[in-house]
């Protein structure tokens, strides 16, 4: 299988090249030339989800040097469950926050890093995996690549717009990983991340590639959580599983809609925004006009111009029309989100971004829709824990392997919201500056592991 730039002025790459490069080389984003079809037999006697994961990934990877590690990857990636959660009558969550980092975004991260590891280099210098993070994605890929020999990372997050936890984690890995705080938006982290990655003589003197859902390599993965819980649903109940998915940069929601397009048993997908109203415009009718970043509660999706639009469009051919049809998307603002986490918190603790998609739900359920909808949820509370706890009105349990992240020291760089200023760091000798770090301390103790 080849796979083209959305943009149309880049050659056909190998899903080898694709993933190695992150971007293409005219800036824009990797689909596939095609997406395979797959029915639902092609996917009888599996169950688990490296399984479900390697069956479903076969035809991108047909060919390819790393077709005969896929099942290796698959289970090396895939090692933490993917629960459905029974809610009330009529709603499921399907959990994806039990990886190491407590975020759904371990999933792509660990896949990804798997391949890379398993992708041959002609070149013997260190590869740069760059990632812009909102919040969770930067932490993901710090623990998936963390140690890899060959491999370092550095992490663009806004300084300030991530939570106290979400901060930590950045930048408590150390060794291969540095964590950047940008004085700026997300938006900001992505651009210069993409203007790095497309700028031809800094990827001469230092190779680049990309972790973020702009990755080729995060974005096939992602698919298989909605492959695996489809056909769950499917031999449970004979129906289409009904998704509501919280997006910032469009990755999650992207992932739900290729699967669907590939012939997985996958209904209505309803697409829950927090106050960054890029998208629900969009799907209202709005012509699509990227905006400035506004900072919420949901932190992780505060998102002006989501990248993976172009892989939306590309999907549908370009047809504004039809791509609305495909979905919905609605925005939930921040007294909402709080309202659902103190209204839920007696039975069920909803992180601010899964807290939107189980609002979105609750307004079809008043609307009159009586159908099941499966909800997704996307990080562990205990991660916004300074948003959870006060309205909740109780303490939220720390998951083991994300108190141990927070039990060690934790540093981060300052950097400006400059392009320039990214490229300077990269070209700089040696990147483990001292002179300007931000260190904190452990902001979980030994005793405090299930309290705030």
């Amino acid at each position: 299988m080849l796979f083209e730039s959305t943009r149309g002025g880049a050659p056909a790459a190998t899903v080898e090249d694709a993933i190695a490069a992150g971007l293409a080389p005219d800036g824009g984003l990797y689909v596939p030339h095609g997406l395979p079809t797959l029915d639902i037999a092609h996917f009888d006697g599996v169950q688990t989800l490296p399984d479900v994961a390697t069956r479903l990934l076969a035809p991108f990877f047909a060919g390819s040097t790393l077709a005969p590690a896929l099942e290796a990857i698959c289970s090396e990636a895939f090692d933490f469950p993917v629960p459905v959660v029974a809610l009330d009558e009529s709603t499921e969550v399907l959990e994806l926050f039990h990886g190491p980092t407590a975020a759904f975004k371990d999933i792509g991260a660990r896949f990804l890093a798997a391949c890379m590891s398993h992708l041959p280099r002609t070149d013997g210098r260190e590869l740069t995996v760059l990632v812009a993070t909102s919040g969770d994605t930067g932490a993901a890929v710090a623990a998936a690549f963390h140690g890899r020999p060959g491999l370092r990372v550095v992490i663009l997050y806004p300084d300030g717009r991530v939570s106290a936890r979400q901060a930590h984690q950045l930048g408590c890995f150390g060794g291969n990983v540095h964590a950047l705080r940008v004085a700026g938006s997300f938006d900001d982290c992505q651009r210069m991340a993409k203007a790095a990655l497309s700028d031809t003589g800094l990827n001469t003197q230092v190779p680049l590639t990309s972790a973020n859902s702009i990755s080729l390599g995060r974005l096939l993965p992602q698919m298989t959580y909605y492959a695996q819980a489809s056909l769950m649903h499917w031999r449970a109940t004979a129906t289409r599983i009904n998704l509501v998915i919280p997006t910032g940069n469009l990755g999650n929601g992207l992932a739900a809609l290729w699967a669907r397009a590939m012939g997985l048993p996958i209904g209505d997908i309803r697409l829950a925004c927090n106050a960054n109203r890029t998208l629900p415009a969009f799907f209202a009718g709005d012509a699509y006009r990227p905006r400035e970043a506004i900072a919420t509660l949901a932190n992780a999706m505060d998102v002006g111009a989501p990248s993976n639009f172009e892989r939306l469009m590309s999907l549908y051919h370009g047809n504004e029309e039809k791509a609305r049809l495909a979905g919905f998307a609605e925005a939930v603002d921040d007294t909402d989100i709080g309202d659902v986490i103190g209204r839920h918190a007696s039975h069920y603790l909803f992180c601010p971004h899964t807290a939107t998609a189980m609002k979105v739900r609750e307004r079809m359920a008043e609307a009159g829709d009586r159908r099941r909808w499966t909800i997704v949820a996307t990080a562990h509370p205990a991660k916004f824990d300074s948003v959870v706890e006060p309205r909740a009105s109780r303490a939220v349990p720390v998951p083991p392997a994300l108190a141990a992240m927070l039990a060690r020291p934790s540093h981060a760089e300052p950097m400006a919201a400059d392009d320039d200023a990214l490229r300077e760091w990269l070209l700089q000798p040696s990147m483990a500056s001292t002179a300007s770090v931000l260190r904190t301390r452990p902001i979980l103790g030994k005793m405090d592991s299930t309290a705030k």
